[in-house]
């Protein structure tokens, strides 16, 4: 017994070192994708992003970013041909924040068992999956859903700003293509990293303030959400809202930070060292 129990714990021990197999990942997604390799474009408040957190907890794993700024899944797939998607052990598709800002139709879940199109959000990432399974009939494929999302400024152009999801766009709410994500994934049985309704992601956790002058006095002042959202900040006049301190899952409102980035990494860990 006691050399059947020896045996059975030098096995495990050296399955735990051995090399696993190289996997190929494909991330497909907008901004918060494509700054992994971009974060000079955040006014380094970004040192990584979360494939290459992943990477650094997975070596096995190696990335490839299809992270594109500011597209939304029907920009993703329309171009789906032309975007040189390589075949793949793993993809990823991280969208649905800028088709709720652009005010795109999320459709519904018929859409997307019809293949019915561009035309909705669920159309669009039924094109994309098709793609993808093309490319690799056997690839595990992982949705993430939209975080939720405080007023943006963007850093580089403060004309470049939007408000958050606590109201709605076009008469969507973000919640709705964070929904559809989840009603694709049950349908196809795909893995999902749900950060919408991830708790640690939740508005109030995403700034620890923004920095606006106050309407009566002039002065700046550090405001909380929800205060944060009625008061008004110009562009033209107005400094940066979101100082460094600032700073807690996002830098700007919308994109993740490092503390951000490292949550979204830890989800995706423990779905990809599964495989």
């Amino acid at each position: 017994m006691k050399h059947a129990l020896l045996l059975s714990a030098l096995l495990i021990i050296s399955a735990s070192f051995m090399q696993k197999k190289d996997i190929s990942w494909v991330a497909v997604g907008d901004s918060i994708t494509y700054l992994n390799d971009h974060p000079d474009e955040t006014g380094n408040r970004v040192t990584k992003g979360y494939m290459t957190m992943v990477a650094e907890q997975l070596p096995y794993i190696h990335f490839t970013n299809q992270g594109h700024n500011g597209w939304t899944s029907g920009g993703i797939a329309d171009a789906i041909e032309t975007l040189g998607i390589q075949k793949a052990d793993v993809y990823s598709i991280f969208l649905g924040t800028n088709d709720w800002w652009q005010g795109r139709p999320v459709g519904t879940l018929e859409n997307y068992k019809n293949d019915s199109g561009n035309s909705t959000v669920y159309g669009s990432f039924r094109i994309i999956v098709n793609k993808l399974r093309s490319l690799n009939r056997d690839a595990k494929i992982i949705f993430i859903t939209p975080m939720q999302r405080l007023d943006f400024v963007y850093i580089n152009s403060y004309t470049n700003n939007a408000w958050g999801s606590y109201k709605a766009k076009n008469g969507r709410m973000l919640e709705e293509f964070a929904n559809a994500i989840l009603a694709i994934c049950q349908y196809e049985h795909f893995e999902v990293v749900d950060l919408y309704h991830t708790r640690s992601m939740r508005l109030k956790k995403l700034v620890n303030f923004k920095r606006l002058k106050n309407p009566q006095t002039g002065e700046y002042t550090n405001y909380k959400y929800p205060k944060s959202v009625n008061i008004p900040f110009n562009p033209n006049a107005d400094e940066y809202p979101y100082p460094v301190e600032a700073s807690n899952v996002t830098f700007d409102g919308l994109h993740p930070s490092d503390k951000g980035y490292t949550i979204i990494a830890e989800k995706l860990v423990k779905i990809l060292e599964k495989y």
